[in-house]
């Protein structure tokens, strides 16, 4: 599964340079697939986003910190935990119930961003 940021989350921004696929965004700012990525021309997240990797995306919240299901893969294949969540002082990056992933799926996510 992703992990998502609860609006207990203190906006210190801890979490964001932590991500090594660049996942962690601060309230009210566009994201982009290629952000931190290898990723060029069309894309389709597996979560429902698709559009050019360079492209603008709405924020998925405007007032605290969010992390793209799209390209959150727990720091599988990177860490042997999500860094977010191990440096996060008030314990607000928790696993979303809504995404689940198995590993394998989480590897496969990071091999396609990661090229």
């Amino acid at each position: 599964m992703a992990i998502i940021i609860t609006d207990e989350c203190i906006n210190c921004g801890a979490c964001e340079p932590e991500c090594p696929n660049n996942a962690i965004y601060e309230g009210g700012v566009e994201w982009r697939f290629s952000d931190g990525t290898g990723l060029t021309g069309h894309v389709e997240g597996k979560n429902g986003n698709a559009g050019d990797a360079d492209a603008e995306m709405e924020p998925k919240e405007m007032d605290v910190y969010y992390i793209v299901t799209d390209k959150c893969t727990e720091c599988v294949g990177f860490h042997d935990e999500p860094q977010c969540a191990a440096v996060c002082p008030v314990d607000c990056c928790v696993d979303d119930p809504d995404f689940r992933e198995s590993k394998e799926e989480l590897l496969a996510k990071k091999e396609f961003m990661h090229l």
